[in-house]
């Protein structure tokens, strides 16, 4: 019994401190060279997010157009999307749930209300954020999100 127990002990393989030590030192070699690149990337999937939702506005503001033969005002805002203006020029031709999905208007990635403007200065209309930092202007994640621009 003594021998099979030596055999079976004898046969159990473990890790050793070194190696223990060699794949921490890879791992941390690893996380140096990924986490900055990793780190960089919620500011531009914030502008992206951004972007998008813009586009998603973008395309009810146009449906809206198309079925009540204008744009909404200033006055009545991103809103008279989700429910009917009862001011200024009504909306004829409003489907039940509005025009954007779920019935709300979204705010930007950053929390802010998007910014609408009618009739725009740069198009029929201008809809944007003012990014990260909420202050027109700036750059990378500041970088303000329009309806008039395109990405470089």
């Amino acid at each position: 019994m003594s021998a099979t127990r030596k055999t079976y002990m004898g046969s159990q393989k473990g890790i050793t401190l070194i190696e223990l030590m060699v794949v921490l030192v890879i791992l941390g070699i690893l996380a140096t060279l990924i986490v900055p690149k990793v780190m960089d990337k919620p500011g531009k999937a914030r502008q992206l997010k951004a972007r998008l939702q813009i586009e998603s506005i973008e395309t009810a503001l146009k449906f809206y157009k198309l079925e009540n033969g204008t744009y909404p005002t200033t006055e009545q805002g991103l809103q008279a999307l989700v429910t009917p203006p009862t001011d200024g020029t009504a909306a004829k031709n409003f489907p039940e749930g509005g025009y954007l999905e779920k019935g709300i208007v979204p705010k930007d990635p950053w929390g802010k209300e998007f910014i609408y403007i009618c009739p725009g200065v740069n198009s029929a209309f201008d809809l944007y954020s003012y990014g990260a930092d909420g202050v027109q202007g700036g750059e990378d994640e500041n970088r303000d999100i329009t309806n008039w621009e395109t990405d470089e």
